[in-house]
């Protein structure tokens, strides 16, 4: 499902001559790899940044270490200020983030599977929070279907 959801993401954003930037964290790619797999995605796709290590979130995406030492990297105002970060850094129309535990072990207190996911389009940021199930793999790839899904329900609702 991803393919086809990527592939409309890509044709509608080629469409209104808008692009796409992704910051992700868990997911290590795996988002930012599931549009570029598409063909046309360079006209749309900016880039990505994978700040993986939770001090790269701040220096890379612009997210407050006050904010990462208060709440840590799994929360939902982190996921925000991370696909801000990506849109405003890569001078992207919108950026997409994902942070959280894919397991097998919990991680910064929460258990695996604790996902935040954001679409950044303007001042106003869209996140979802997600307990998902599954063994590491599935954590990931689910957290990509997710991130897609926001993203594409946030385009549909901005319009041309």
């Amino acid at each position: 499902m991803s393919r086809d959801l990527a592939a409309k993401i890509v044709g509608l954003l080629t469409e209104r001559q808008q692009t796409l930037a992704v910051a992700e964290s868990l997911t290590g790619g795996l988002l930012g790899a599931a549009i570029t797999d598409i063909a046309g995605a360079s006209v749309v796709f900016r880039g990505g940044i994978i700040a993986y290590a939770t001090e790269l979130k701040a220096a890379l995406l612009g997210v407050p270490a006050g904010l990462l030492a208060a709440r840590g990297p799994v929360h939902p105002e982190v996921a925000a200020a991370m696909a801000a970060g990506a849109r405003d850094r890569l001078g992207a129309t919108f950026g997409v983030a994902t942070t959280g535990v894919a397991g097998p072990d919990p991680a910064d207190g929460k258990p695996p599977g604790t996902v935040h996911i954001a679409v950044s389009a303007g001042p106003v940021p869209v996140t979802r929070a997600l307990a998902l199930a599954g063994g590491r793999d599935e954590v990931r790839r689910d957290t990509v279907e997710e991130a897609l899904g926001l993203f594409w329900s946030v385009l549909r609702e901005e319009g041309p």
